[in-house]
């Protein structure tokens, strides 16, 4: 039996995206971020998924307060190989402390999901554990639960990184981030 080429996969550092990003080697219109060195299509904007994202923004902004900056669908410099665009992040700060480079340690990332809850639960989960992120949440919009995800590190299960903790809230229940423990969140009023 012959053997067809292989498929070859070539893999992006962030400085190589970031100066294509530069050079407008992009469309406006094309919604791509980069992971684990590949480039990704970002899932199409229903507006269920853009009432989650702005009320996820919303509930943050009142919860963290000032010193903070709730970045709705902006980069976040992991690793030297991913620069996704979460939904939503929150980093120390103020807008202009970051007017020369993206963020590299946020303390809060949130993705809205509809088709993309696989690849949320896996390589975005897997990417932002490495990357230490404390805290992930995901606003599970097929199942109407907001997961929350804490405690990243190398899970047993194949040494793969992770977290340890994940839990599913239902739309009555409360959360507090772990950046900003006096606040509460109802799951409720991140949902559209």
């Amino acid at each position: 039996m012959m053997q067809g080429p292989s498929i070859r996969v070539r893999r992006w550092s962030r400085r190589e995206y970031e100066q294509l990003v530069e050079r407008s080697f992009f469309r406006p219109d094309e919604r791509l971020e980069l992971l684990d060195g590949l480039l990704l299509v970002k899932e199409p904007q229903s507006s269920a998924h853009m009432t989650a994202v702005r009320l996820a923004e919303e509930a943050l902004r009142a919860a963290f307060g000032t010193g903070w900056e709730v970045r709705p669908q902006g980069p976040i410099a992991l690793d030297p190989r991913s620069e996704p665009e979460p939904d939503v992040s929150v980093v120390r700060g103020r807008p202009r402390d970051y007017r020369d480079a993206h963020p590299t340690s946020p303390v809060l990332v949130v993705e809205v999901a509809l088709a993309s809850l696989k690849l949320d639960r896996t390589r975005k989960s897997r990417a932002y554990a490495r990357a230490g992120v404390p805290e992930f949440w995901i606003v599970n919009l097929v199942d109407r639960v907001l997961e929350v995800h804490r405690d990243p590190g190398r899970l047993e299960e194949r040494r793969r990184w992770g977290y340890r903790f994940v839990q599913f809230l239902g739309r009555d229940a409360a959360v507090s981030p772990l950046a900003a423990p006096a606040a509460l969140i109802v799951v409720a009023d991140l949902l559209p």
